[in-house]
């Protein structure tokens, strides 16, 4: 009841930001409550850049207590790409202690209520975006964002996506009433008449795995989804990108705290280096909720093996742009450009395969061969990266040294249209900056196959050549279908290409975006209104957000007796 009482000052509070979240998911329009603009911050009590960055500073070289039980080692190691040694460590768990204690604070979080829940879960969230520039220098110092998108991605648009899957968790509780009073007639005999109670009660303790790219913006939607709707949640962040979710978890942990809730809710579980500790965790009788961000490899081991959790994993596949034809031959380029140069291509959605007709493709600055199409587009890349502040200020650096082997193998894959170089930092001398390669390979060719069929995480594309739009089709729905896509574009003129592109996409699962040539990004997506991922083809088995993201997070159970 304490409990209770001390979260009804978070409903009146939040409230409106519930019912505004709750309308943007239905209408799909633009919303977001937290500002894009770092000058926005440093008033009402949230950090200012000086402020945010001299806390994230606090933070080096210090141990990270968050008083959770069952303490029984300190780690850490990260080292930013930029350089920066963080010298942080964080506290390891003894999971046999930490787990009974987060089940036994799941019974208070329960009684409470939904509206109650999506309440303090929006206290959370705000309290995050008063301290949105600490965590950005957070998530620039473990991803390898440049600072403007560490800003934004790691910042707001990563709320927005918690509060998002508030929304979606929220709307699915309340679709069942609290009560039902249930009267069946019996003729001339009194009526059958019982009272009937409906309680949301969440499945057990869910466990996030965090990525190393996006630890917050992967990792908010399952935190807040499982959060919202009733579990407790253990977050096992990825070793290189442990501060941003711990950050996250102390802020969620004072929170519940300050609501008159058990902290345990929320725990950290930071691993010692190369122990693995999310394969030990996931299949734990305990974990009843699992959300992953990675490789395909480890995703696959958890829907195979963690059988007793529900899973929802975010993988890994190859994103296909069909190039036949445009009206905006400028646009379109310098689109891509920044597509394939964003975060150095480290993003789950970035375009790897470019479909390009070997005969060329219409223009509106005329027909355009393959060559030509492939050279402009080199060299639009070229001219975005030419001044090295804002090439740094784009590319932000390459995240782990496998992205650089990658990147440099790439080039022995076939001709080579746009050469990666370095970039020097000047703020960060050791910072590992590169520009995207882009490679021609000939789509009818059996080699060429294996490499443009095969993910290549960072700044790789292949310009694959094809015999004709409808091949290149056809291709894209192979693509999708055995390697999946979190995202397909397309460029035509045609409308009969383009319904053959977006039947494709909507045979095989694949979110589109047709004939981008502004400021919005096919490898961009916005909280409360585009779907990430679709959950129906290999890269993805679930998407953020929707109601199929939160309702198997929860189990309506009723209690009921003769009135």
């Amino acid at each position: 009841m304490a409990a209770e009482l001390t979260a009804h000052p978070l409903i009146a509070k939040h409230r409106p930001t519930l019912d505004q979240a709750l309308e943007a998911i239905s209408t799909r329009a633009y919303w977001s409550p937290h500002p894009e603009h770092p000058k926005a911050y440093g008033e009402n009590g949230s950090l200012s850049l000086p402020e945010g960055k001299a806390a994230f500073e606090s933070l080096l070289n210090q141990r990270f207590d968050l008083d959770q039980p069952g303490t029984d080692d300190w780690t850490g190691g990260e080292v930013s790409p930029y350089g920066l040694e963080l010298g942080i460590t964080y506290p390891h768990p003894d999971v046999d202690t930490l787990l009974p204690a987060m089940r036994a604070a799941m019974r208070a979080w329960r009684d409470a209520g939904a509206e109650v829940r999506a309440a303090v879960c929006l206290e959370i969230l705000a309290r995050i975006s008063a301290r949105t520039h600490e965590f950005a220098h957070a998530v620039m110092h473990t991803s390898g964002q440049a600072f403007m998108m560490a800003f934004q991605a790691g910042g707001p648009h990563a709320q927005d996506r918690g509060m998002e899957a508030v929304a979606y968790a929220y709307a699915e509780q309340a679709r069942t009433p609290a009560t039902a009073a249930w009267h069946k007639p019996q003729g001339k005999r009194d009526p059958l008449v019982l009272d009937k109670r409906f309680t949301p009660v969440g499945r057990g303790v869910a466990l996030l795995i965090g990525c190393n790219t996006f630890p917050t913006w992967n990792g908010y939607p399952g935190l807040f989804a499982s959060l919202a709707t009733g579990n407790a949640v253990l977050v096992k962040p990825h070793p290189r990108a442990v501060l941003p979710l711990a950050l996250t978890v102390r802020v969620a942990r004072e929170a519940l705290a300050d609501a008159g809730f058990d902290p345990n809710l929320v725990a950290l579980a930071a691993e010692r280096p190369g122990e693995g500790i999310a394969k030990t965790l996931a299949v734990r009788p305990e974990i009843k909720i699992i959300d992953y961000t990675g490789s395909t490899a480890f995703g696959d081991w958890l829907e195979a093996n963690a059988r007793q959790a529900q899973v929802y994993t975010e993988k890994a596949g190859v994103n296909t742009v069909v190039i036949e034809s445009t009206d905006n031959y400028q646009g379109m380029l310098a689109n891509l450009a920044f597509s394939l140069s964003l975060y150095s291509g480290q993003m789950c959605t970035t375009p790897q395969n470019l479909l390009i007709p070997r005969g060329g493709i219409d223009t509106d600055a005329g027909a355009k061969s393959y060559d030509e199409v492939v050279t402009d587009l080199a060299g639009a890349v070229s001219g975005l990266l030419g001044d090295e502040a804002r090439a740094n200020g784009i590319l932000g650096a390459l995240v782990n040294p496998d992205v650089k082997a990658r990147l440099e193998a790439a080039a022995g894959l076939g001709e080579v249209a746009l050469a990666s170089r370095e970039v020097a930092n000047a703020e960060f001398p050791e910072a590992m900056v590169r520009t995207p390669v882009i490679v021609k390979l000939d789509g009818a060719k059996p080699d060429a196959e294996a490499a443009y069929l095969s993910e290549c995480f960072g700044p790789v594309s292949f310009a694959v050549a094809v015999d004709s739009a409808a091949d290149a089709v056809e291709l894209l729905r192979r693509t999708v279908r055995e390697k999946g896509a979190m995202t397909v574009g397309a460029y035509t003129t045609s409308q009969e290409v383009a319904s053959m592109v977006e039947e494709t996409c909507l045979d095989e699962s694949a979110q589109l975006s047709l004939n981008l040539t502004g400021g919005v990004y096919v490898n961009q997506t916005a909280a409360f209104s585009d779907f990430h991922g679709s959950g129906g083809n290999p890269a993805a088995n679930a998407v953020l957000c929707d109601s199929a993201f939160v309702a198997n997070r929860f189990r309506v159970v009723e209690i009921r007796k003769e009135a």
